[in-house]
C-alpha cells in the first residue's frame, strides 16, 4: 500500500482530527457486504489485506477505463480526487488501467452514455437527470460529495438587498440561467420573461461582465467567479441558493449502467480510488490544487486557469464538501431523500418539461460507494 496516509471520515463531527493528525485507512475493519463487490466469484477487498488476485484479473478484464473531467483539469470535486488518485497511483494498486482525459461536462453526456468513456464529472445531480431523461441514457451516479447548488447570483454592489429587488432588471447569462438560480428567483415569485430579463455574455471574465452597465449581475460558481473577484478588488453581492432554501449538489461521479454491470469490481475500485484522492485533497487542499495544476499547464491551460484560482477552487469546494456531509455520513454517498428533493424543486420550475417528475432512486446506485467505506469511516484499502 502507499505509504500516504489516508484520514478516516471527513464528517463535520471529524473532520478537524483528520486534518490535524490523519490516520491510516488500513485497520482490523473488514468490508461490508451491502451491495457494489465484484459478484459471487470475485473476493471482497480486505483492510490491511493483500489485493485479491481474482479481484486485480477481474479489474484488469475491464481494459481501459476512460474518465472525462468535465472542466479541463480544474481542482474542482469528482475532478481532482480522480487526478490526486491517479498521481498517487492508487489505480494501479487496484489493477485498474485508468485513462484520465480532460474535456467538459456537456461533451461527455454522449461518450458515457455509449460507454465509449466510463466515468464522468457532473455539475450537478439534475443536470445528470436531465441530460438522462432528453436522450434515453442509462447514467448511473456513484457518488455526490456536495449537498448545495455551486452556483450563485453575483450582483453589483448597491442594486439588490434581497432578491425581491432585482424585479425588473437584466441579468447577464452564459448560456442559460443555473437551474438553482433560476428556482431561487421563482421562490420569491421572479419569473423570467416577466418579471426579469435575461441577455447573454460574451467570455467567461467575471471583471468584465460586473462592468457591463446594461446587466445588474451575472451566474457564476461559488468557487471561481468570487475569488477573481475578490482578487480584483471589486465589491459585489452573492446571492446564494442554499442560503434561500434551494437544494442542489455538485461534485457528481457517474458511469452508465452498462459498464456497471459488466464490471462491478472495477467500477467499485475506480471510485474506491477516487475517494482515497479525495480524502487526500481534503485533508491537503494545497497539495492537491498543486497536482492540478501542473496538469491543466501541461495540457496547454486553454482556460487560462491560474494558479491562485484553482487554490480558491479547491479550499472552497472541499470546505463546501465537509460543511455539507451530514454527521455520520460517509462523504460521497449519495441520499436518495436529499436527491428527491432537489428534482421536485427544480420540476417546479420546468426544469423536466410538463412530465412526471423524475425518481432520483432510478439514476443512483448507492451500495458501489457504501461498500468502499468501512464501519468507522474509513476507506477499506488493500495493505502490503
Amino acid at each position: 500500500m502507499s505509504p500516504h496516509k489516508r484520514p478516516v471520515r471527513l464528517s463535520a463531527t471529524l473532520v478537524l482530527a483528520v486534518l490535524a493528525f490523519g490516520v491510516t485507512a488500513c485497520g482490523d475493519d473488514s468490508n461490508r457486504d451491502d451491495g457494489g463487490d465484484g459478484g459471487s466469484d470475485v473476493p471482497d477487498v480486505e483492510s490491511a489485506e493483500a489485493f485479491p488476485e481474482a479481484r486485480c484479473e477481474a479489474n484488469r478484464a475491464a481494459g481501459t477505463i476512460t474518465y472525462l473531467s468535465s472542466f479541463d483539469f480544474a481542482a474542482a470535486a469528482s475532478i481532482v480526487e480522480v487526478l490526486v488518485a491517479e498521481e498517487r497511483g492508487y489505480f494501479d494498486e487496484l489493477c485498474l488501467d485508468v485513462d484520465i482525459q480532460a474535456s467538459f461536462s456537456t461533451d461527455n453526456y454522449p461518450m458515457i452514455a455509449a460507454n465509449d468513456a466510463q466515468f464522468s464529472s457532473a455539475g450537478s445531480f439534475s443536470e445528470i437527470v436531465t441530460f438522462a431523461q432528453a436522450n434515453e441514457a442509462d447514467f448511473v451516479a456513484v457518488a455526490v460529495e456536495g449537498r448545495t447548488a455551486i452556483d450563485g447570483l453575483i450582483v453589483k454592489p448597491d442594486q439588490a438587498a434581497t432578491i425581491e429587488d432585482l424585479r425588473g432588471s437584466t441579468i447577464g447569462v452564459k448560456g442559460k440561467l443555473p437551474s438553482a438560480v433560476t428556482a431561487m428567483l421563482a421562490a420569491a415569485g421572479l419569473v423570467e420573461g416577466t418579471d426579469y430579463d435575461t441577455v447573454p455574455l460574451e467570455g467567461f471574465d467575471p471583471t468584465a461582465h460586473i462592468a457591463i452597465d446594461s446587466i445588474v449581475g451575472f451566474p457564476g460558481w461559488k468557487s471561481n467567479e468570487p475569488g477573481q473577484l475578490e482578487r480584483a478588488g471589486i465589491d459585489f453581492t452573492l446571492f446564494d441558493p442554499t442560503e434561500e432554501g434551494v437544494p442542489g449538489t455538485f461534485g457528481v461521479l457517474y458511469t452508465n449502467r452498462t459498464f456497471l454491470t459488466e464490471h462491478p469490481s472495477a467500477a467499485q475500485d475506480f471510485v474506491r480510488a477516487a475517494m482515497a484522492g479525495l480524502a487526500d485533497a481534503i485533508a491537503d487542499p494545497a497539495a492537491a490544487s498543486a497536482i492540478a495544476v501542473e496538469l491543466i499547464n501541461g495540457n496547454g491551460n486553454p482556460n487560462f486557469l491560474s494558479p491562485e484560482g484553482e487554490t480558491f477552487r479547491w479550499e472552497t469546494e472541499s470546505k463546501l464538501i465537509i460543511d455539507t456531509t451530514p454527521d455520520g455520513s460517509d462523504v460521497g454517498v449519495p441520499d436518495p431523500a436529499f436527491l428527491q428533493d432537489e428534482l421536485d424543486t427544480y420540476a417546479g420550475v420546468g426544469l423536466f418539461g410538463d412530465g412526471e417528475t423524475p425518481k432520483a432512486e432510478d439514476w443512483i446506485d448507492a451500495s458501489v460507494i457504501a461498500a468502499v467505506y468501512a464501519d468507522d469511516g474509513s476507506i477499506i484499502f488493500p495493505g502490503q
